[in-house]
């Protein structure tokens, strides 16, 4: 619970408040995620604006709560006619805005008790590299691939689509392909260099992610990147196109590699299940799992899970034994391969992360204690 005294009405009179007074304190809300180096900013009806800095909420300071009359048009400021008409039809809309050159923001605009509030995900204009995200050197070598099916998983908010755009971006770099983002919305711009890079948004630029997938066999290109697998149809045509010569890159919302293999083969009816852990074990690469720690010193550092798909892996997929996945993890570091639980007892033995927070994201606490204890 955010500690902060609610006034029930906000100082200003919101009469005459005309559209670009929300469109000029808006800008003044983005500029102060970035000068706090926030993650987040939220707007909500009886409070002040809340901005998530290293995991924890803060509330903006000086500010009275939002009334909300505010709220809504502080929200609806972001919005063009045609996301404001899908908001009204909707009761919440996904989009992404630009803020000057310095960052782009993801935003979800929804109503909460008959009030609208909106929640802004900061992302960085500069794409950081592999190395500089603290992510596992072996990642550049699952980007050299000429086909095949990688993911990227962890909770909401842990950096999934960063470590992605991480990787895409290398290709950009480093290859001479033809590139396509499936997203909704679109977060980060890949400017071009080696590749054609077409980005796609799911609802202005094509309906669906399935749909923009399918039409990707006809558009000649070499490396997709999905911003989400949220179906059936979608993660079935992914492995198609993995099979068929083409590098797919995506995310789930899971938190470990076996729970997403699981969570790709249970997406299915039991009759199909079969042949879908058949195209799995085939076209897998890797599934990285990223979390975001608190660190000692302050601020949020990396700890990962990798799973590289090798001949054991894929017999254990296509024998149904996925529950042995982590078994192969923990005894297959010299291959590359992370378990969560190393990831973390590294931090700890390091003093990056004290026992109690690497404790709370552990999948194995009692794991955990006994590789610190050895």
């Amino acid at each position: 619970m955010i500690g902060v005294k609610i006034r029930l009405s906000d100082r200003r009179s919101d009469q005459r408040y005309m559209p670009e007074d929300y469109k000029k304190e808006m800008d003044g809300l983005l500029e102060e995620v970035i000068k706090r180096d926030a993650t987040d900013l939220h707007i909500s009806a009886g409070r002040p604006p809340i901005f998530r800095v290293d995991g924890g909420l803060v509330v903006m300071e000086g500010k009275d709560p939002i009334s909300p009359d505010h709220a809504k048009g502080l929200a609806l400021s972001l919005l063009n006619k045609a996301q404001e008409e899908k908001f009204l039809a909707d009761k919440d809309v996904d989009l992404s805005i630009a803020y000057q050159d310095k960052a782009r923001f993801r935003v979800n605009i929804y109503q909460e008790s008959n009030n609208i509030a909106a929640a802004m995900r900061f992302i960085p204009s500069r794409i950081r590299t592999i190395e500089e995200l603290s992510l596992p050197p072996i990642l550049h070598q699952f980007t050299q691939a000429s086909q095949g099916f990688f993911l990227v998983v962890g909770p909401s908010g842990h950096g999934k689509s960063t470590a992605l755009a991480a990787m895409v971006d290398e290709i950009n770099h480093s290859r001479t392909d033809h590139m396509i983002t499936i997203e909704d919305p679109i977060e980060y711009i890949f400017p071009q260099d080696k590749c054609i890079i077409d980005q796609r948004e799911v609802s202005v630029d094509v309906a669906d992610f399935h749909r923009g997938l399918r039409a990707m066999f006809r558009q000649d290109a070499d490396v997709a990147m999905i911003g989400e697998m949220r179906d059936p149809e979608t993660i079935s045509t992914a492995m198609t196109a993995a099979e068929t010569g083409h590098l797919i890159f995506s995310t789930l919302h899971t938190n470990t590699a076996a729970q997403t293999i699981d969570r790709i083969i249970d997406s299915f009816p039991p009759h199909q299940q079969g042949q879908i852990r058949m195209q799995l074990s085939a076209t897998l690469l890797g599934v990285l799992s990223r979390r975001l720690v608190p660190a000692a010193k302050g601020g949020l550092i990396n700890a990962v899970e990798l799973l590289i798909a090798n001949s054991a892996v894929r017999n254990l997929i296509r024998e149904g034994k996925t529950h042995q996945i982590d078994m192969v993890i923990e005894t297959s570091v010299e291959e590359g391969m992370i378990s969560l639980n190393r990831s973390l007892a590294d931090l700890v033995n390091q003093g990056l992360v004290s026992f109690e927070n690497a404790e709370m994201f552990s999948n194995n606490p009692h794991e955990l204690k006994m590789i610190l204890q050895r």
